[in-house]
């Protein structure tokens, strides 16, 4: 069921994106050669907690999975598309691709951001993938409308990655969020223009595209959570939560 947030709960929303979008940024900052995942998802929890908020994907158990989550952030190196678990052994070196996805609550109710970096100075083609990620996520952004759809999102992501040759993550969707972790509507990295939900004022949204540098097939590891790339090559996440508005967005995780 899609649920719509009242003004008071998207000025909640938009402070908990603030303090999200600030943690992504020192985790981006401190995304360097010799640092292990590890490392990263202790100082993730650590600024959350800081400010009295909670890591949302810590303790979280998605349907089907035998476990929950047991960190606080998703470091996803190279191969792995999304939802890597952080590892004393996963130790970023030169020229990584590295994604970092976040939730935080905040006054009970959730944001979700992710990033993705290069460690150190890395190759051209690492820096294009990731340009022509955090542009499909603009360019989805920028296609919301009040009385649009949800393919509206997808068509334009689609479009915008088409020149690049990038494969699409098949299967991997944004997704409604603030109450919990994923809601309603389903929010597909590709679709038809005027298909799909009916986007409202009050939705809360969150818009990930998620680029491979090959193919758009994936696998996923018997940890029940990591996804990567099934021909092994680099994959770049970017994700934004977004509030529809009477007159157009509101990106709650600038």
């Amino acid at each position: 069921m899609i649920t719509i947030k009242t003004e008071e709960e998207i000025k909640t929303l938009h402070e908990g994106g603030r303090r999200l979008a600030a943690i992504l940024n020192e985790l981006a900052r401190r995304a360097v050669p010799g640092v292990s995942s590890t490392e990263l998802d202790k100082i993730g929890q650590e600024l959350a907690e800081q400010n009295g908020d909670k890591p949302a994907f810590l303790g979280y158990r998605p349907k089907g999975v035998k476990i929950p989550y047991p960190a606080s952030v998703c470091i996803s190196i190279n191969d792995e598309v999304v939802h890597g678990i952080p590892s004393d052994e996963k130790i970023l070196q030169e020229g990584d691709v590295v994604a970092i996805d976040m939730g935080l609550i905040h006054g009970g109710l959730i944001t979700d951001s992710a990033v993705t970096v290069v460690v150190g100075k890395g190759d051209e083609a690492a820096q294009k993938l990731i340009k022509a990620t955090k542009g499909a996520l603009e360019a989805g952004i920028k296609a919301i409308r009040p009385g649009g759809h949800v393919g509206d999102i997808g068509a334009a992501i689609e479009k915008y990655v088409e020149p690049y040759g990038f494969g699409q993550a098949e299967g991997l969707a944004g997704h409604g969020v603030g109450y919990k972790v994923h809601e309603d509507p389903f929010v597909p990295n590709n679709g038809k223009k005027g298909e799909g939900e009916l986007l409202k004022p009050g939705m809360v949204i969150a818009i990930e595209p998620m680029l491979n540098e090959g193919t758009g097939k994936v696998t996923f590891d018997r940890d029940g959570y990591t996804v990567r790339t099934k021909d092994g090559k680099r994959s770049a996440h970017f994700e934004h939560t977004i509030a529809i508005t009477k007159s157009g967005y509101l990106v709650l995780t600038r």
